[in-house]
């Protein structure tokens, strides 16, 4: 099991969250629940709403798209950031190839945090309009 010490590096290590104190991080990790899944389970599934995000603490489990490996996503790996914000359709399906734990967030957790919380709300902004410009400069170049 991932000690909090260790959640909060992982987290840390999350573009979206990157920018955030430890107090701010915390807050997060506070707000967030640890989950098991046993090998061979969908965590998510493509097509499906997307409601959260989630952290692999333990474990390995494969992206798949259109029923196809793409990767392979092991304890750091995360998925799921865009979904905390817009609730928009999952991309691909994440199935576990071995007993997974992740670190969970769910969107109707983590708003209200924006809300009492401006300042991660701020950061996450900013890091979202760093990646609109990154994006538009490799669509234009």
């Amino acid at each position: 099991m991932a000690k909090k010490k260790d959640t909060l590096a992982l987290l840390k290590q999350v573009p979206l969250f990157e920018g955030l104190s430890r107090r701010e991080l915390e807050q997060i990790k506070k707000v967030a629940k640890e989950i098991d899944f046993d090998e061979g389970h969908a965590i998510v599934e493509e097509g499906a709403t997307g409601v959260g995000f989630h952290l692999i603490l333990e474990g390995e489990a494969h992206v798949l798209v259109g029923g196809r490996k793409r990767a392979t996503l092991r304890s750091g790996d995360y998925f799921g950031e865009m979904s905390l914000i817009d609730g928009g359709p999952r991309s691909a399906t994440v199935k576990t190839s071995t007993p997974v734990r992740t670190m969970a967030l769910t969107s109707w957790a983590f708003l209200p945090l924006l809300d009492k919380t401006p300042s991660i709300a701020k950061k996450i902004l900013q890091e979202m309009s760093r990646r609109m410009r990154n994006l538009e400069r490799s669509l234009t170049h």
